[in-house]
């Protein structure tokens, strides 16, 4: 079977193959680091996820890298009002985002790049488009000239008739009507306060959109297999990307664009500007499974639009706790039957056949969940009627071992499972450093946690642990 995802920039479905064999190079666009991110924003690194926990499964290496953008406009004006040095500032937020990555059971990316630590590859950057007519300078900053780039437009439909040639745009969001030259370096002004470098461009910092071409292309080089994100970076931070990157290379910047579908509450975007958002920590204060949320997140394709209303979420976490069931059952079956059940083994062939095959149609998770809860009705009623056998229990036991490498749900805390004295320990001195706001050892306290297969969570009512999923 053949894995196909719908690409973005050619508006077709189309069968995937990396450019190295059996490597896969892919660049997932991560949080900027001025609050923390709501479950709208999670919805899109759950299926970046779900992506790469697919790509392995069909055998793929996958190098990810996952950006940290912390220095921006709303960065920079977070950490003014509250009066906290950028980078203490970034990092509390930044720290959360990994903790809400591991609630949600969400891989760690190989790379993490913090826009502040890469200002010299985006100043060479910038510094190769001006040489090469692609950029120019005016007020202390530096803009990308988009008229001179012609295939400016082609990932999200902006006509180049209808650009503003000459205008001009320094904010680091705008929509699709307000298509100018944009700024590849923001010269100093007095409102940034301390925050610039002082370089062979001028003293002042990077654009937002310029952060994710120089990160993307040191870490995976000039051309590289997927780039993906939300719907609303489409534009213009992605078509900024593309631009300034392939102005800069004149080669092509990325093979296989995917985006996904944004997380509505009442038929509105969720957003924080709307004030129509949740985080994570808020639904697991009010006693929610991470996992749940997880599924919640996936339950429906990529890019379709979901709304999320807590009924669902409460669905889910029926869902979730059924299947769980199903795989705890397995181990305390009794085998009464001693011959192996050729109906049930043909019935899990078929549904993992049914769960790839949905997974191969641009990684259908609606059709994909279908089959293994399918799966799971018919182990219940097998076991329930005694005709299980040893040989069947191991093969029930891969089916959804094999399947939750891909969905990532059968993890999580039951009310039996006790905490180890040492990791209790090392709970309560991660908790005193970040009271301290001593965030290095805080993580390094969390890193240890882990490799002794605790997960915490950070919540407004406390630290919440689990053991790491299997």
């Amino acid at each position: 079977m053949t894995l196909r995802l719908l690409n973005t920039y050619t508006r077709k479905l189309q069968k995937f193959a990396p450019l190295k064999k059996n490597t896969v190079r892919m660049y997932t666009c991560g949080p900027t680091v001025w609050d923390y991110a709501h479950i709208g924003n999670f919805r899109t690194y759950v299926f970046q996820d779900v992506l790469r926990r697919y790509l392995e499964f069909k055998g793929y290496k996958v190098t990810q890298v996952t950006n940290i953008t912390d220095v921006d406009d709303r960065t920079i004006r977070q950490s003014k009002e509250t009066g906290v040095a950028l980078n203490e500032y970034t990092r509390k937020y930044e720290e959360a985002y990994l903790a809400d990555l591991e609630a949600l059971n969400i891989e760690r990316a190989e790379h993490y790049p913090r826009a502040t630590e890469h200002i010299d590859e985006m100043v060479a950057l910038v510094e190769k488009l001006i040489r090469r007519g692609f950029a120019y300078e005016a007020e202390g900053s530096v803009y990308f000239d988009i008229s001179k780039f012609k295939a400016y437009g082609r990932l999200s439909g902006v006509r180049m008739d209808e650009l503003k040639a000459g205008a001009r745009i320094d904010s680091d969001k705008y929509s699709k009507d307000e298509a100018r030259d944009f700024a590849l370096w923001k010269g100093w002004r007095q409102e940034d306060g301390d925050v610039f470098w002082e370089t062979a461009i001028g003293k002042g910092r990077p654009g937002w959109h310029l952060e994710c071409s120089a990160m993307s292309m040191k870490y995976l080089g000039t051309t590289f297999d997927i780039h993906s994100g939300g719907e609303d970076l489409i534009f213009p931070h992605h078509e900024n990307e593309i631009a300034q990157s392939e102005a800069a290379t004149g080669k092509r910047f990325v093979r296989f664009w995917l985006h996904s579908g944004m997380l509505l509450v009442g038929g509105r975007k969720m957003a924080k500007s709307s004030g129509n958002f949740f985080t994570l920590r808020d639904l697991l204060s009010k006693g929610h499974d991470p996992l749940a949320v997880r599924y919640l997140l996936m339950s429906a394709h990529y890019r379709a639009q979901l709304n999320f209303i807590e009924e669902a979420l409460a669905d889910a976490e029926k869902a979730v706790e059924a299947l769980r069931g199903t795989y705890r059952r397995i181990s305390n079956v009794e085998r009464t039957s001693h011959h192996s059940n050729a109906q049930l083994r043909e019935v899990l062939s078929r549904e993992k056949g049914e769960f790839e095959r949905a997974m191969d149609d641009d990684l259908n998770t609606s059709r994909a969940l279908a089959a293994v809860h399918r799966a799971a009705r018919v182990v219940n009623r097998a076991i329930d009627q005694g005709e299980v056998s040893t040989k069947d229990v191991a093969a029930i036991h891969q089916f959804f071992s094999d399947l939750d490498r891909v969905l990532g749900i059968l993890g999580g805390q039951t009310k039996n499972e006790k905490l180890p004295e040492d990791a209790g320990r090392l709970i309560k001195e991660r908790d005193e450093a970040r009271a301290n706001r001593d965030w290095a050892t805080a993580d390094s306290l969390r890193k240890q946690l882990l490799a002794m297969g605790i997960v915490v969570e950070d919540t407004p009512a406390g630290t919440v642990w689990k053991h790491k999923p299997p």
